[in-house]
């Protein structure tokens, strides 16, 4: 693959494949020593909060991962979906495709509010290729990891509408779609230049054990 676009009413913007839970699933996921400790609600005085803010529509998108775990995407990360984790250091990256990824160290204080700035730059590396073909995805939950070609590229919800789509290169892809809390859904498509496709599918509710090593640390 030479390329991948995100495009908004089909006009282009430089994609290149990068590495990319609802809530419940984070918080099952704390009951794995080996993800990240999130809490359900803002009533523990144990627990510290982690704010994300981003000045661009891009850093606002970018995924987010905690210890190795995908917790979601940035302008989710508040009110019912706040991130809130168990006090000591915690290892923050920050994804979005086309992009150098974004990581910080974290020290968490019980019952404190830390907020983490957030600046992603577009990567020296990126590419585009010189003909595409279209593909739209309709994915519920919107707010599932996507991932091209084993590489992260995005949340399901910035492919879909009237208005989104993913510009890649012509030929065979394989589209894979994760959740933790969610099974995996994974397809291929074989895409002609210059045509449109769609991907739909309902993601079936699984176990954060069946999440892949793409969003859950191993």
């Amino acid at each position: 693959m030479r390329g991948i676009f995100k495009t908004i009413a089909f006009s282009r913007a430089i994609v290149l494949p990068a590495l990319c839970l609802s809530l419940a699933a984070t918080v099952a996921a704390a009951q794995n020593s080996r993800a990240p400790s999130v809490a359900p609600t803002s009533s523990s005085k144990v627990m510290g909060e982690i704010k994300f803010e981003g000045a661009s529509k891009v850093d606002r998108e970018s995924g987010v991962w905690v210890d190795g775990n995908y917790v979601g995407y940035m302008k989710e990360l508040k009110g019912d979906k706040k991130l809130l984790l168990l006090p000591g250091e915690h290892q923050i990256a920050v994804r979005q495709s086309g992009y150098d990824d974004f990581e910080q160290k974290i020290v968490v204080e019980p019952g404190q509010v830390q907020v983490v700035d957030v600046r992603m730059h577009l990567s020296p590396r990126a590419t585009s290729p010189d003909i595409t073909a279209t593909l739209k995805l309709d994915v519920q939950p919107s707010r599932a990891a996507v991932f091209l070609d084993g590489k992260f590229v995005g949340h399901a919800g910035e492919f879909g509408g009237a208005l989104h789509s993913m510009l890649i290169s012509p030929g065979k892809h394989r589209i894979k779609v994760e959740l933790p809390g969610y099974r995996t859904f994974e397809t291929e498509v074989n895409l002609l230049a210059n045509q449109k496709s769609e991907v739909k599918t309902e993601l079936v509710k699984g176990s954060i054990e069946q999440a892949g090593p793409e969003i859950k640390k191993p």
